[in-house]
């Protein structure tokens, strides 16, 4: 792909990540690594979906916890509208369910921010081939 201008560049960048941040491998998609995006997607919403299993939506709290709740947000936007659900306090989540649910939701939050970095630099440096693999025109 050829830009124009070096904002055009920062654009693409962006886009990348943006992707990647709603849904969670997206970004490479973006960049032509569909394996590796769908292995990421699977692997990040199984995390994310795990831990609300176990600790219920109320495992996402902005206000109680909110150190939780930033980790929790890179993993989607989606956890806003959650957020928004939990507020009625209709969602309920106390003891270990919920320290687990916490942790499995942040986990897959940060687990999300690396393939967001990992999509950005892949398309920063014009590489979208699997680590490791030989150029076939070397």
């Amino acid at each position: 792909m050829a830009y124009r201008t070096k904002a055009d560049f920062l654009l693409w960048l962006a886009v990348v990540g943006l992707a990647g941040w709603i849904i969670p491998g997206g970004g490479h998609f973006l960049i032509q690594q569909p394996k590796r995006g769908i292995v990421i997607f699977v692997t990040i919403t199984l995390t994310f979906c795990l831990g609300l299993y176990i600790g219920s939506i109320g495992v996402i709290d902005s206000v109680g916890g909110w150190a939780w709740y930033l980790g929790q947000m890179i993993a989607t936007p989606a956890v806003r509208i959650l957020d928004g659900m939990t507020r009625s306090g209709t969602y309920i989540s106390r003891g270990r369910p919920c320290d687990l649910g916490q942790i499995y939701t942040a986990v897959a939050g940060l687990l999300n921010l690396l393939s967001i970095i990992s999509a950005m630099y892949m398309a920063y440096s014009g590489r979208g081939e699997l680590i490791g693999q030989e150029d076939e025109n070397a």
